[in-house]
């Protein structure tokens, strides 16, 4: 894959301004949007830095972490705290993501998102309020393992760690999910199927792959 160097701030208004000229996909009235990436490439600055990007240019923009969407601890936890294969597949609840997120911004939906709805400190619902979005809004979630649930996402970024980077940018006592991300990329492969990929091994010198153009 040929990659050429870009600043966090050029990346993010580039995929803004493709994100102008798109329609949404499934013909529902809002643009959804994945950043993903292991906690370590830091997809949450990323989608902030697109969020801040598209709301310049006057969108609505709602951001949704995929760690508001966690299962309860007896699920994640279910074979030990530190199984890889639970974490890869388990620990997020993507049912609620369909039902709570994707499906309000389906056509005729009423835009109504919960922006999360676990707290994993207390192990307890949130109890956020909805937000509603508004039409032509774009709705960004960001995250680990996105890809492979055929989420209706209307321009994806993978943000691609090496190995050694992935290692070295990870805390000692969460190691244990390495295999979790090295089976992420064998499986799913999602530096194959992203519309953008993002190299950011060295976190103040990014580079990307381009725009990959959808047929």
């Amino acid at each position: 894959m040929r990659l050429e160097p870009i600043t966090w701030e050029r990346l993010t208004d580039t995929l803004a301004a493709r994100l102008e000229g798109l329609a949404p996909g499934d013909g529902s009235a809002w643009l959804k949007v994945a950043v993903d990436g292991a906690p370590a490439a830091r997809p949450e600055e990323t989608a902030r830095l697109l969020a801040e990007a598209l709301r310049l240019r006057g969108r609505d923009v709602l951001t949704v972490a995929t760690g508001g969407f966690l299962r309860p601890a007896s699920l994640r936890y279910e074979y030990g705290k530190q199984d890889p294969d639970t974490y890869f597949g388990g620990w997020f609840d993507t049912g609620a993501l369909w039902r709570e997120v994707f499906g309000p911004l389906e056509p005729g939906g009423s835009g109504r998102v919960l922006p999360d709805l676990w707290d994993p400190a207390t192990d307890r619902a949130t109890r956020s309020p909805y937000r509603t979005l508004a039409p032509g809004g774009m709705l960004l979630v960001h995250g680990p393992f996105l890809l492979g649930h055929w989420f209706p996402f209307d321009l994806t970024a993978h943000l691609l760690l090496s190995p050694g980077a992935l290692a070295r940018r990870t805390p000692a006592e969460e190691y244990w999910t390495l295999p979790a991300f090295a089976r992420y990329e064998a499986e799913v492969g999602p530096a194959d199927t992203a519309d953008a990929v993002v190299r950011a091994d060295h976190p103040r010198h990014p580079a990307w792959s381009g725009l990959r153009h959808r047929d």
